[in-house]
C-alpha cells in the first residue's frame, strides 16, 4: 500500500503531544504512522474478506455469488454431519467464516 496520511498524522500529533521535546514526538509519531501505513499491525490476513473467498477485490457480483455458493455447499456443516466432532467443528468455523466474508462484500458493495 502506498498510503501516506498516517506518517503525517502521527508526525503532527507527536509533535503536539510531546511538547517537551517535540522534534522526538514527531519522530515517534512518523514512526507509528508509518507502521500504521504499512500494515504492521495486522494481525491476520482474514481480515480480507476476498482473500476468504479466494477472489481480488476486483471481482464481479455474480463470481462472489459463485465462489460463496460453492465455499458454503462444500463446508456446509450439514455434509459433516456423521463425521468425527473435530471435522464437524471446524466446518462449522469456516461456514461462519463464509458467511462472514460474504455479509462483508455485499455491505462493501451497498447491496
Amino acid at each position: 500500500m502506498n498510503r501516506w496520511y498516517g506518517k503525517l498524522l502521527g508526525l503532527i500529533a507527536g509533535a503536539l503531544l510531546f511538547r517537551a521535546n517535540p522534534l522526538f514526538g514527531a519522530v515517534v509519531g512518523l514512526l507509528i504512522g508509518h507502521a500504521f501505513d504499512a500494515d504492521w499491525f495486522r494481525l491476520r490476513r482474514r481480515d480480507d474478506p476476498w482473500a476468504e473467498l479466494g477472489l481480488t477485490p476486483d471481482a464481479t457480483d455474480e463470481e462472489v455469488e459463485q465462489a460463496y455458493r460453492r465455499l458454503i455447499s462444500q463446508y456446509h456443516p450439514d455434509r459433516f454431519a456423521g463425521a468425527a466432532p473435530e471435522l464437524r467443528a471446524e466446518a462449522e468455523r469456516r461456514a461462519r467464516a463464509i458467511n462472514a466474508a460474504y455479509d462483508r462484500i455485499r455491505s462493501l458493495r451497498g447491496r
